[in-house]
């Protein structure tokens, strides 16, 4: 029901002389509907997993001091879940708003690639559009894009939207009732709640491994980071000294390997 409701909408922007959509004729309309939809679809067992995730952030946000109104806001503007759990955790412990927003910009560093993987998917677009599918891409819809787009090179930017359409109504939703829920709970910290987003980002870092060559710059990122922290230094800054130094050992492992080749 609420796809098809989504879906009613995109249509009708054809009538809308501002929606990024209207630079398609009249003709393709039923068929990059189609397309929307079917991305739309095929996101919906992650969209499952993403709305348990965002329902525990929220609670948590919430225990915090978060209200159940900047959740939600923050959700549809950032639409980047582990960044946003690193900055309310960031701010809740030390209050430091730049502190937060470092500790989230260093880990969507990745975005820099995700982004430029999809120059072919969005060329041809609208500024416009471009923007908008940029904002609605996560790890999830693109992963799923490429995957898919990898079988059919037909799969592009209309996949990516009608996939990214619902995984961020998905988690704008889920992280505000997880707000709206977890301001009237007690504290859920003495549960443990709070361990679910360091296991998830155990499992993020699983997903992001790609073998032994990665061993020596995470081990460098690793030790930066406790390094920072053992000196007494904000987390936040913690994270962003680790994940340059990463970065940066990677990059000299990768040119020293292309000048030996």
């Amino acid at each position: 029901m609420i796809i098809n409701t989504l879906f009613f909408i995109l249509k009708r922007c054809k009538h809308i002389s501002f929606c990024p959509f209207s630079v398609y004729s009249a003709s393709r309309q039923q068929s990059i509907s189609s397309v929307m939809k079917h991305g739309a679809i095929a996101i919906l067992p992650l969209a499952l997993g993403a709305a348990i995730y965002g329902f525990a952030f929220g609670l948590l946000a919430a225990q915090v001091g978060f209200p159940w109104w900047s959740v939600g806001l923050m959700s549809a503007t950032v639409h980047a879940g582990s960044s946003q759990i690193v900055a309310v955790e960031q701010f809740a412990s030390t209050q430091a708003v730049l502190g937060a927003a470092l500790a989230g910009a260093a880990l969507n560093l990745r975005y820099i690639g995700i982004v430029a993987s999809l120059s072919d998917v969005l060329e041809g677009l609208s500024l416009r559009t471009k923007l908008l599918a940029i904002h609605m891409t996560g790890d999830e819809n693109w992963a799923l894009t490429m995957a898919e787009r990898s079988k059919s090179p037909d799969i592009g930017a209309r996949f990516l939207l009608g996939s990214g359409i619902v995984m961020i109504s998905t988690w704008t939703t889920s992280t505000t009732a997880g707000a709206v829920v977890g301001a009237v709970l007690p504290n859920l910290e003495r549960f443990g709640l709070g361990f679910a987003f360091t296991a998830a980002f155990i499992a993020m870092s699983r997903g992001l491994w790609r073998g032994q060559s990665q061993v020596f710059p995470w081990a460098v990122a690793a030790a930066a980071t406790i390094a920072v922290v053992a000196l007494g230094l904000p987390k936040a800054y913690a994270i962003v000294a680790g994940a340059i130094c990463g970065l940066v050992v990677l990059f000299v492992f990768r040119r020293a390997k292309e000048v030996l080749v």
